[in-house]
Order: structure tokens, then C-alpha cells, then sequence
């Protein structure tokens, strides 16, 4: 759970950043909006092969962990910050919710259709806010279309476009050891 520190890229988000670039490019996307944290704004600059305006969104980056930045995301105190536990020098859930739902609308406000990057925690404020009780199982890079309820108390709906094929985790899975 890297959190709000500003770690760059590595090798392997990298990797399928290029990977899912041709995928993003068969889209007619408008605008790219992106965290302030430059592992999101690398993966935005790559994925934005025709050139479209890129804006950076600050209430887009990923929760304040707090003194569990760069721990395990499998550990205790993810599901007791989940159940609503804080996390000393973090954000709540409900504050990194309320902020997400900020940037979303931010994002959303923009020349569409718009593409947002961003990070792995993001996952559970989107459920919440888009009414989505599946349990949205995304790794990392992955490409999903989100569309708007049919009905004012319906759900959104959200479809994968993309996957890596690189492997990677979803948020709060253990990282593979390695070989």
C-alpha cells in the first residue's frame, strides 16, 4: 500500500502501461485525467498515444495510509481501516471517499469521454459511490468502462476492455514470491 508516497513506476507498471497504450488508443477519448502522484501521471503520459489534454487531479491520488504506507496491502489493519478503524497520520475511508468522489466529479466535468488513471484503493469509494455490490476484482493497468445508471437508484455498470497480460496483483492481494 505505497499511499501517498510519490514512488515512481517500476519496470513491471511500466510494462503494461505500454501493453494496454493500444488498447486505450481505440478509444475516443477527449481528455486524460490523473492523480498528482507521478506513478498515475507516468501511466497517463504513456497511454496517451493521440495527444489529448492530460489534467492532473489532486483529489484523484490514492488514500493517505498514514504509518501503513508502503506495508503489506494483505495485512490486519487494511480490513479494520475498511470497517472503519483509523490509521494514525491517514485518511479514512470516508475522507478518501469523499475526496475520490471529489476528483471523479472533477474528472468527469472535463471534455468526455474522459479517462481517468488512477490507483488501486480507488476500487472501494467507486464501489460504494457507483452502487456496484460485485466486488470489483481489478489488477493493476487494467482498462474498465463505467456507465451511468439507466435509472436515478440503479447502479452503474462497468465492463473490462483491457487487462495486461504481465502479471500483477489486485489491491490487497499478497505480491507472488518471487522465484
Amino acid at each position: 500500500m505505497q499511499g501517498h508516497k510519490d514512488i515512481p513506476l517500476n519496470a513491471t507498471g511500466l510494462a503494461q502501461a505500454q501493453e494496454i497504450a493500444p488498447a486505450v488508443a481505440k478509444l475516443p477519448i477527449a481528455t486524460i485525467c490523473c492523480s498528482t502522484l507521478s506513478r498515475a501521471r507516468k501511466t497517463a503520459d504513456i497511454v496517451n498515444t493521440r495527444n489529448v489534454p492530460v489534467v492532473v487531479i489532486d483529489d484523484l491520488k490514492e488514500c493517505g495510509f498514514g504509518i501503513h504506507e508502503g506495508q503489506d496491502a494483505a495485512a490486519a489493519w487494511r480490513e479494520d481501516w475498511r470497517r472503519g478503524k483509523p490509521i494514525p497520520g491517514g485518511e479514512s475511508l470516508e475522507q478518501f471517499s469523499a475526496r475520490l468522489l471529489r476528483g471523479m466529479n472533477a474528472a468527469l466535468s472535463q471534455p468526455g469521454p474522459v479517462l481517468i488513471v488512477g490507483h488501486g484503493g480507488s476500487v472501494w469509494p467507486l464501489e460504494k459511490f457507483a452502487g456496484i455490490t460485485t466486488g470489483l476484482h481489478m489488477v493493476n493497468c487494467a482498462l474498465y468502462r463505467f456507465d451511468p445508471p439507466v435509472s436515478l437508484d440503479g447502479p452503474w455498470t462497468y465492463m473490462p476492455l483491457a487487462e495486461p497480460a504481465i502479471p500483477s496483483v489486485a489491491i490487497g492481494e499478497a505480491q507472488p514470491a518471487a522465484v
